[in-house]
């Protein structure tokens, strides 16, 4: 019988490359999204991977709509033996100017969500003492940059989170990890582009190449493979039954300053 992955924001960037990658391994995948064409991406990978799947447009802003996407999930397939909370937005400004509704929004969004959606489906993963839980942090969610202050905070709070549901998991068969990636060519930085070549006065490439990748060792962006198959090695296999409640950095080498 196929396993099951639910994953917050999966309709883009690194959660659409996860779901492909465990669609690939053929689980059922839950998918979540606000992109308006997001049922149809969804049913794209079912059809090209021959999966289950399930498509809710539910805002992770919303602890009903949450709870209804964990209920839907289970009655559809019985079971998620993945979780994979990687919904987030971002949103750039110095602490005196940052907007208050961006504050809550990046909190309830990037931390909040991960909590209503985990307590939701964690009984189900008790009962059948087995889980796995991926939570998507950041390499903010390790260190700060200027103008993050959100961002950073909810980064760094769903490690803390990831901690504690590794120590309450573990005697039930549930393993609780974070990824921590620096820079990935995504959506949600893709926005940030603008927003930082405003607050530092530079192009497009300076931003790239000053801003975006200037503690990178490797100079260059995540890729979303490395993601997906990292989450992937630490969801699927053996060989991470052990692993839990780490926080990985996939960085580039930018926490090893």
């Amino acid at each position: 019988m196929a396993k099951t992955a639910l994953i917050t924001g999966s309709t883009s960037g690194i959660g659409l490359a996860t779901a492909k990658a465990f669609a690939a391994k053929g689980y059922n995948i839950v998918f979540n999204g606000l992109e308006e064409n997001g049922a149809e991406i969804a049913a794209g990978v079912a059809q090209e991977f021959g999966i289950g799947y399930l498509f809710s447009p539910a805002n992770m802003m919303q602890p009903e709509a949450i709870r209804a996407l964990a209920k839907e999930a289970l009655d559809k397939f019985g079971s998620v033996e993945v979780l994979i909370n990687n919904a987030g937005i971002q949103f750039v400004a110095p602490i005196e100017d940052f907007p208050e509704d961006k504050w809550d929004a990046i909190i309830a969004i990037n931390l909040t969500a991960a909590f209503h959606l985990t307590k939701a489906i964690l009984p189900s993963m008790k009962a059948n003492k087995f889980g796995r839980v991926i939570n998507i942090s950041s390499a903010h969610g390790l260190i700060a940059s200027p103008f993050k202050s959100a961002y950073v905070a909810a980064k760094h709070g769903i490690i803390g989170f990831t901690k504690v549901l590794a120590l309450e998991g573990g005697e039930h068969g549930i393993t609780a990890n974070a990824i921590c990636p620096g820079y990935v060519h995504t959506p949600i930085v893709d926005k940030q582009i603008p927003d930082q070549m405003k607050a530092h006065n530079m192009t497009r490439e300076e931003v790239i190449e000053k801003v975006f990748l200037a503690e990178h060792a490797i100079k260059d962006f995540i890729s979303l493979d490395t993601i997906a198959q990292t989450i992937l090695y630490l969801a699927d296999s053996e060989a991470a039954a052990t692993i839990t409640g780490i926080a990985m950095p996939l960085d580039a080498g930018w926490t090893a300053h």
